[in-house]
């Protein structure tokens, strides 16, 4: 007869230890871990998603079973049902807030064409060389190229890893223990609680600030302008408005005063858009005046997370010269993803930016009547999206959204995929500008697998 019969058991920190099972204990049937990972499914999981994260499912589910959670004959089909869909620890949502450009969610979703380029850059690519004569080439050579026949007014082009980067990279080469002119107006906070002047001030430069909270004239540059000028900037307010009794000074106000005007667009903007008439781009400020334009590539441009630079020759020249370019720099796969974005087909932010509000309800009514048939309190509802992600503020884009009860919110995020709505007025609106509409299919059976919860 066996005697002092143990089983795996946990202490309060959580450390394994030996426990003692009484006879006829149910816990002495659970599975050994190595027997567990020797079932071939959770073996060609390993070999997916790598040992550890099929082990750490394989203990999860041997727990629930030693706390009466599962049946002790279903620990391996309970694993193999815990396992991620990917070693990372992130997790696919479908955007329903009717923000397009959602920062909590990433912000602008990439193109097929950029994802595939991806895919590509992830092996050993060319990045830094030329396969014709075999020697170093200029990093990035081709998403430059890319971005200057996008951007005609710019002389040359640089790339840094997101937008706040590329201002202090023009700080810290063009201005280094030097002045930078900018208006009190423009002394902006951006996402999370940072803020341009203490960005700026982080640099070494000094700045000199010109104009009032409501009104900054051109005059009041010029009077600044001095020895110490290093540049004059313009930062876009991106994520508020200012109305009433205001004034600012246009760029081409500017051009005049003997020091270097950067422009900081924010949103991305390449060209002018008539959806946007009040967003700023790239071209426009470029042919106003402008010596340098800083923007974000993951938001209304529709690309990955970087920084991009366009302007005169010399002073990009002088920015990827500067020792800072070199922490500053984008990976491979970001190059490639920004090239793909710029030479290929339209992006999902421009085609959601762009979206039939009449085929929006469309589908919603769709949506709606089919959950409806299987009991669902389903409507189609009129809604109102956003752009989002510190772009086009007070713009108001008319959609459609499916309404349901509000604990569908939390269940649907919860879900997989997880489908991420907002809740107004007691409902849960899951607004579709922002959904493809081949993800129809996927709200349709998020909503019908949480019905019941």
């Amino acid at each position: 007869m066996e005697r002092n019969p143990r089983v795996r058991a946990c202490d309060a920190g959580g450390m394994e230890r030996e426990a003692p099972v009484t006879p006829g204990d149910g816990r002495r049937r659970i599975p050994r871990t190595d027997v567990l990972l020797a079932d071939p499914r959770l073996t060609a999981a390993a070999g997916r998603l790598g040992r550890g994260v099929v082990k750490a499912a394989v203990v999860t589910a041997q727990r629930r079973a030693r706390a009466g959670e599962i049946p002790v004959d279903t620990v391996a089909d309970a694993a193999v049902a815990a396992l991620p869909g990917t070693a990372s620890g992130l997790r696919a949502v479908v955007n329903a807030t009717g923000v397009l450009l959602h920062t909590n969610l990433g912000r602008a979703p990439l193109s097929a064409a950029a994802r595939e380029a991806v895919l590509l850059a992830s092996g050993a690519t060319d990045v830094e060389l030329d396969l014709a004569t075999g020697t170093r080439a200029r990093r990035g050579r081709s998403a430059l190229a890319a971005l200057l026949e996008r951007v005609p007014p710019a002389g040359a082009a640089h790339i840094v890893n997101n937008g706040a980067a590329a201002l202090v990279l023009a700080a810290t080469a063009l201005a280094p223990g030097r002045e930078i002119i900018v208006s009190r107006g423009e002394l902006v906070e951006i996402g999370d609680g940072f803020r341009i002047p203490e960005l700026l001030a982080a640099t070494g430069a000094r700045l000199r600030e010109v104009g009032t909270t409501n009104r900054t004239s051109p005059e009041d540059y010029a009077a600044a302008v001095g020895a110490e000028t290093g540049f004059v900037l313009k930062v876009h307010p991106s994520n508020f408005r200012m109305t009433g009794f205001t004034r600012e000074a246009e760029v081409a106000e500017l051009t005049g005063l003997g020091v270097p005007v950067v422009v900081d667009i924010g949103s991305g903007l390449l060209a002018p858009d008539p959806l946007l008439p009040d967003e700023p781009d790239a071209s426009g400020r470029l042919a106003a005046g402008a010596d340098l334009v800083t923007a974000s590539g993951d938001k209304l441009l529709g690309g990955p997370q970087c920084g991009i630079v366009l302007g005169r020759d010399d002073l990009v020249r002088r920015m990827a010269r500067h020792p800072l370019a070199r922490a500053l720099r984008v990976d491979k796969m970001t190059l490639a993803a920004l090239e793909a974005t710029l030479r290929g087909p339209r992006t999902p932010t421009a085609e959601a930016l762009h979206a039939d509000a009449a085929v929006l309800r469309d589908r919603a009514e769709r949506l709606a009547a089919a959950l409806r048939d299987e009991g669902v309190d389903a409507r189609a509802v009129a809604s109102e999206a956003a752009v989002g992600g510190g772009g086009a503020p007070g713009v108001v884009l008319p959609s459609a959204a499916v309404s349901l009860p509000e604990p569908y919110a939390a269940r649907l995020r919860r879900g997989d995929p997880a489908v991420m709505g907002r809740v107004e007025d007691g409902r849960c609106l899951l607004d579709l500008r922002a959904v493809p509409e081949a993800r129809d299919t996927d709200i349709h059976a998020a909503v019908s697998a949480r019905k019941g919860i």
